[in-house]
């Protein structure tokens, strides 16, 4: 696994939401699932839209921008099987959410 680094706090982020943080000279969409955290690139691979501010239904994003959709677990997009985002290990220690990039 990739070193991991501290990013937020888990109270910083409400369930069904997400948070744009930079890592490791990266700019990473970190999601709350029901609890569980997930990591992707933040750019969306059709136009460059910003995942992070994309709304969040069980663990697909979408795209801001013009609707796309990604699995937060697996950075899989939705609808075109050759592509997809980076996904990032996470790891929640306490309230502390930490990124492996």
């Amino acid at each position: 696994m990739a070193a991991l680094t501290k990013v937020a706090k888990v109270s910083e982020i409400p369930a069904g939401s997400g948070k744009v943080v930079e890592v490791g000279g990266k700019t990473v969409a970190l999601f709350n699932c029901e609890g569980t955290f997930y990591a992707v690139e933040n750019e969306c691979k059709h136009q460059g839209g910003p995942l992070g501010e994309g709304s969040v239904s069980g663990t697909t994003v979408t795209c801001p921008w013009h609707g796309w959709e990604y699995d937060v677990t697996s950075g899989a997009c939705a609808f075109d099987s050759s592509v997809a985002v980076q996904a990032f290990p996470v790891k929640v220690e306490g309230d502390d959410v930490l990124i492996g990039v």
